[in-house]
């Protein structure tokens, strides 16, 4: 399996009753700083480049800290940000967070949460989210416009920037009512503290991105928030009760972590934001308007994990779905097949598809054949030495099938830039020699960049899409790719038009143009793809439709634009001869 990089996760815990209750009930004052580091480490899946918390102690005197920050970087970083607190600021709002990157930039100053500071209390704004903007360009015009200058052109640090100007903003309007109402000295701050409306906050800065995204904040007088795309394309789970509000990514964290069942939990609406007062009221206000679903299927088909209820289910029916046309790829022989799987995401629909198999009256041979081995550290050689190496990360079970005699059937979750596949998968079952291997995918054809917040943002690093352009060039329509270049630079914003690339061709002959790109030179086994459908994928979630990545209908505007542009800088650096 391609490991794909996926940004990000978040918990959030809000305490509704005072520290000293949790310390007489459960016997600790870390009560929720530990119940943070569950939901933080059950959702380690989706970010293992760094973490952050951040907190906010409602009963701090002034004069002490009551916001506090810690960050680090690497496999080990929660463990590390929680020794870092370690009792030693603990406080009635908590906030966590899990990173992998996605737009190539690392390092510590990159980690979230983010902290905005100021001697107002209700000013300051710690920030942290799992999203991708597409048009943060346009943000950054925004607010230079206004006369700001940020420091860093990115987007965690532009959306902090643009709603800590909000902040301000709704800051400054309760001051002045406090003044009207003739409130002087800590009176007005009083006041403010205790009338921040974040709704106005939200409903002001969030129009104005494009991408997917579930924003999570604390605010230094103790508002906290989690606020979803109006797409719902990055997924937020919620829970309340009389002494808790907890917010994550995924809804069996909080099961776990709180001993809960499914239906406790509810899940965010698209534009909705969950928002919880200084003293302790949670409310969910419509930030705006939901726009069609988008729900990313890529967090039920691999992100997410499978302990779900509904994503467990889900993944069954993906590798159900597929029966018919692995029986089709063997002929029908499947007392002379051996069925296995990538480890270990494909496991669930590994299950659905034998399954599937069974349900047809046929007695199906299971076998462990691939086994993911211990990570190679490859980096200690360099060259064609690495690439022997980066062969070995997978193993096989030798003599798990008859050679010549019995079919492979693999499943995978998904086949992206099929590196895995070349370097490793091919050359490891080679070895067994079967009659022949059938590589299934319970995701379909990857073929289009994703822009909000999955690391494949390039068409080049696509099978599917280097299948397309090298059948284009055999057949001799170039013509094809100069036209619809022309079409991304003349009109980037009304159409995906990198779609057409597709056009002219099946399914079944991008698959087999992929077969024979991806196979290693002396391989003698015969190999056949088969793809999930379209149809198959959203009959197995009907929930998630966002299919970007497959079709090309991007969900926003600045996922056309981006497409097509990527397109021309596709062309422009390595088909300039066309």
């Amino acid at each position: 399996m391609e490991v794909l990089k996926h940004e990000c996760g978040v918990a959030m815990i809000r305490l509704l009753k005072p520290l000293s209750y949790y310390k007489q009930k459960y016997g600790t004052d870390r009560y929720a700083l530990n119940k943070l580091y569950l939901l933080m480490e059950k959702q380690h899946n989706r970010g293992q480049e760094g973490a952050g918390v951040g907190c906010v102690n409602l009963d701090a005197p002034v004069g002490e800290e009551y916001m506090f920050r810690e960050r680090a970087m690497g496999k080990d970083a929660i463990t590390e940000v929680i020794k870092a607190i370690d009792g030693s600021f603990l406080g009635h709002l908590y906030m966590g967070h899990l990173r992998y990157s996605t737009t190539g930039k690392s390092g510590l100053q990159f980690v979230h949460p983010f902290l905005r500071r100021n001697n107002w209390r209700a000013k300051n704004l710690c920030l942290c989210g799992n999203f991708n903007m597409t048009n943060i360009d346009e943000v950054f015009d925004f607010l230079t416009a206004q006369g700001q200058s940020p420091r860093i052109m990115g987007d965690s640090y532009i959306t902090l920037e643009l709603m800590g100007h909000r902040l301000d903003r709704e800051v400054e309007r309760l001051y002045a009512i406090a003044r009207e109402l003739g409130l002087e000295g800590i009176k007005i701050t009083e006041f403010i503290d205790d009338h921040v409306k974040m709704g106005n906050v939200l409903r002001s800065t969030m129009p104005h991105f494009d991408g997917g995204y579930v924003m999570c904040g604390l605010t230094g007088s103790g508002e906290m928030f989690a606020v979803r795309d109006p797409w719902g394309i990055r997924p937020a789970f919620w829970y309340q009760d009389e002494e808790i509000v907890v917010v994550a990514s995924e809804r069996p964290v909080i099961q776990t972590t709180f001993d809960l069942q499914a239906d406790d939990i509810h899940e965010l609406r698209p534009g909705q934001a969950l928002i919880v007062t200084k003293h302790g009221k949670m409310q969910l206000e419509q930030i705006q308007q939901p726009k069609e679903n988008s729900a990313c299927s890529f967090e039920r088909i691999y992100f997410s994990r499978g302990s779900d209820r509904d994503i467990y289910r889900e993944r069954k029916h993906l590798g159900e779905q597929l029966t018919p046309a692995i029986l089709n790829a063997i002929g029908g022989d499947v007392a002379h097949s051996v069925f296995s799987y990538i480890p270990n995401t494909a496991e669930v629909a590994f299950y659905g598809m034998t399954e599937g198999v069974r349900r047809l009256d046929h007695d199906v041979r299971i076998e462990k054949v691939v086994v993911k081995d211990i990570k190679l550290r490859t980096f200690i050689t360099e060259g064609d030495e690495r690439n022997d190496l980066a062969a070995h990360v997978y193993d096989i079970t030798y003599g798990s099938l008859e050679p010549g005699v019995d079919n492979l059937v693999v499943i995978d979750d998904s086949i992206v830039r099929g590196t895995t596949l070349r370097e490793s998968i091919f050359k490891i079952l080679d070895r067994l020699h079967p009659k022949k291997i059938v590589m299934v995918s319970s995701a379909p054809q990857i073929r289009y960049p994703d822009y909000y917040g999955i690391d494949m943002s390039h068409l080049e690093e696509l099978c599917a899409f280097r299948a397309a352009i090298a059948l284009l060039q055999e057949r001799g329509m170039q013509h094809l790719i100069s036209d619809i270049y022309q079409a991304c630079k003349t009109d980037p914003l009304s159409k995906n038009h990198v779609r057409n690339i597709y056009a002219p061709f099946s399914v079944e002959e991008i698959n087999a143009k992929i077969v024979e790109m991806l196979r290693p030179e002396g391989m003698q086994t015969p190999v056949e793809l088969v793809f999930q459908s379209i149809e198959g994928l959203h009959s197995a979630c009907p929930n998630h439709p966002g299919d970007w990545y497959f079709t090309g209908h991007y969900p926003t505007p600045g996922g056309i634009r981006l497409c097509n542009e990527a397109f021309v800088n596709y062309v422009e650096k390595v088909l300039k001869t066309i």
